[in-house]
């Protein structure tokens, strides 16, 4: 079975500072990964490479076998990607928003994919909702939904619940749980919320200082760094000079 997402030896630097160093990532079929870390241990930086939008100083990407930059449309079309700093323009309503990304994605059926999804995530009453009258929170969950519509095998989020309220955080954990899994999409994100990253992910790629420096079940991660949970292990590496996430 080809993994849905390989990386290998993803080097990325910034204004002489190596942020990303020779960092390998995978994710199987229906797997969902956690990639963790604090602030300035390169993170975001390593989902982007991953995604096409920041080129790799050195190091290579490929999404379903296709590889990027060469194959770019068609590794792209097998991921959704979200974040909750993404913008979403005010004057238009959410069915209009997610109807212009299913027609980019070739879909016939956006209007029945949009109302699914929308009612994956409890929200399906905003779909008459203008994108100004949304909270913040709520435009994360849309942006979410746009991510799902076309059913890409790789959902990848880049700190999703972030300062979203715990009401409208457990809605997102529930909607993924739904959504990625052994048969279903796989699941590769970042937090810096470790009882959501307990709760979600099969495995964690844990980043200090731009390089990898455990990968395994939650568990195992934490007793390989001799804590009772991932929380031990963020605030043992936090303690370490970092820089600017990026």
């Amino acid at each position: 079975m080809v993994p849905v997402l390989v990386a290998r030896g993803l080097v990325k630097s910034y204004r002489r500072r190596r942020i990303v160093d020779r960092v390998d990532l995978a994710v199987e079929p229906g797997e969902r990964v956690a990639v963790l870390g604090p602030n300035g241990a390169g993170k975001t930086t390593t989902l982007l490479m991953c995604l096409g939008v920041v080129r790799p100083d050195a190091g290579t990407v490929a999404i379903a076998g296709h590889h990027l930059p060469r194959e770019r449309a068609a590794a792209r079309a097998r991921v959704g990607f979200a974040a909750g700093y993404l913008p979403m323009p005010d004057r238009i309503r959410v069915r209009e928003y997610l109807a212009v990304y299913g027609r980019l994605h070739g879909l016939d059926d956006v209007g029945e994919r949009a109302t699914a999804a929308l009612r994956r995530f409890g929200i399906e009453h905003l779909a008459s909702a203008m994108a100004a009258e949304l909270s913040s929170g709520q435009k994360t969950l849309v942006g979410i939904v746009k991510a799902t519509l076309h059913e890409p095998p790789l959902l990848v989020l880049d700190e999703p619940t972030a300062s979203l309220d715990p009401d409208v955080a457990n809605r997102v954990r529930a909607g993924l749980t739904d959504l990625c899994g052994p048969g279903r999409a796989a699941l590769l994100l970042t937090s810096h919320n470790t009882t959501e990253v307990e709760r979600l992910a099969d495995r964690v790629v844990f980043l200090s200082d731009g390089r990898v420096v455990a990968n395994d079940a939650p568990a195992r991660v934490a007793a390989q760094f001799g804590g009772k949970d991932l929380e031990d292990v963020f605030l043992r590496l936090a303690g370490s000079p970092v820089g600017t996430e990026r």
